[in-house]
């Protein structure tokens, strides 16, 4: 299956996302882990890349079609997540153009709904593993009382600094603004599927992967 993830920052994109990775076998495209591979990897288009960060420019769409294409192209295991990409109308005409292109089928959109204020409750709250990458929550769940990650033992905890209450409500104006016309786009072409963003990780893993299968029956695949 292909599939984008939409919803606000905070929302718990990533943390879904390397879930069905997990269990799916599937490829997860994010926008930020691509330009750092591109710029690493010393080919052309990672060439383009770096010399476009290294002006501090914005990367270009084309830019980063051209690194969803060569993806594309590759080893397609369980099928891609689409995740921070698009993020506005444009790059979703861009991203079907591409996806006709290969021959290849966008089966569901999940978007992730939240409220506002519960999330940024939420995520203010929020620390994570600088080691391993594991979440935590100062009301949900905290970091342990013996200073070690559950997951690998680490006692290195980090706060991003972004994230604040006013930090955080600019982030969601922007993608009010930006991001949530494709709601409207990808409900109006019936590939839209919304799920609580604000459940346990366990409920929305399970609210996913309902619609997912969903999706899945309705394509015949």
């Amino acid at each position: 299956m292909n599939i984008i993830l939409l919803g606000p920052p905070g929302a718990g994109k990533g943390t879904q996302a390397r879930h069905l990775v997990e269990t799916r076998d599937m490829i997860q495209l994010s926008t930020g882990d691509m330009l750092r591979e591109a710029k690493e990897s010393g080919t052309e288009m990672g060439k383009r890349v770096a010399e476009v960060m290294a002006r501090g420019d914005l990367v270009t769409d084309e830019i980063v079609i051209g690194l969803i294409r060569e993806k594309l192209e590759g080893d397609k295991k369980g099928g891609f997540i689409f995740d921070g990409f698009p993020r506005t109308l444009a790059q979703a005409d861009a991203l079907g153009e591409l996806l006709a292109e290969k021959g290849e089928t966008l089966h569901a959109v999940v978007e992730m709904r939240v409220d506002d204020d519960a999330l940024v409750q939420r995520i203010t709250a929020r620390s994570t593993c600088g080691n391993c990458g594991e979440v935590y929550n100062d009301i949900t769940k905290p970091w342990p009382a013996d200073g070690k990650c559950v997951k690998c033992g680490s006692t290195d905890v980090k706060r991003r600094a972004d994230d604040t209450e006013e930090a955080l409500r600019q982030r969601l104006m922007e993608y009010y603004k930006k991001t949530s016309p494709l709601i409207g786009y990808y409900y109006a072409k019936g590939d839209l599927r919304t799920v609580d963003g604000l459940g346990t990780i366990d409920e929305v893993q399970s609210e996913i992967a309902a619609a997912l299968d969903k999706a899945s029956s309705s394509a015949g695949a």
